[in-house]
């Protein structure tokens, strides 16, 4: 077999399928409102009720708000399950799937952030299986064509925006899996 006869599309796929459906997808399973939104050091950034939020900015359009910040802050804000899951639904997910596979517009200013657990999963959900479901459809040229303008680096090739996108997803994600293992070893809470 030689490299032309790989099925490129299938295998960087196959890198967040495997790792969603083995690994964070069992993980997932029980998240209660009371981890989702456990805030485990004074101050850290979550989803909150709209005009809750001490933090510099409060984006989303709908009763829920996420913590943000234009500005770099040091240290970075802790960040709750709730504000995790927000940025990689809205942030790494919902914005690219906006601007390569034809999804609605999205950004951290018009969101509508989950107000519980079972919400986010919902949206974590649908916006990954839009995500798959947008590369599944790339030809293997289309692997190769560069991003364009939508992305920091438009020069890249879509190839590497996707293997970006799934290391910020595994990233990401199995912080939310380290999270549940905090509260459950400090809260006392069995699964």
């Amino acid at each position: 077999m030689t490299t032309n006869d790989l099925d490129w599309n299938h295998h960087l796929r196959e890198q967040i399928e495997w790792h969603w459906a083995h690994h964070l997808l069992p993980r997932f399973e029980g998240l209660t409102d009371s981890e989702y939104l456990w805030s485990p050091v004074p101050n850290a950034w979550s989803v909150r009720e709209r005009g809750t939020s001490s933090a510099p900015v409060q984006a989303g359009a709908g009763t829920f708000t996420i913590d943000y910040s234009f500005e770099q802050l040091s240290p970075d804000p802790f960040t709750t399950i709730a504000w995790r899951f927000g940025h990689v639904i809205v942030g790494i997910l919902a914005m690219r799937n906006a601007a390569h596979f034809g999804a609605p517009s999205a950004s951290y200013d018009t969101w509508e952030y989950a107000g519980t657990a079972a919400e986010a999963l919902d949206q974590l959900q649908t916006q990954l299986d839009t995500w798959l479901t947008g590369v599944r459809s790339l030809s293997a040229d289309e692997l190769t064509v560069p991003v364009g303008e939508k992305e920091p680096y438009p020069e890249l090739p879509m190839a590497d925006l996707i293997l970006h996108i799934h290391r910020e997803l595994i990233h990401h994600l199995s912080e939310v899996c380290l999270m549940r293992d905090l509260y459950l070893h400090t809260e006392g809470t069995t699964r």
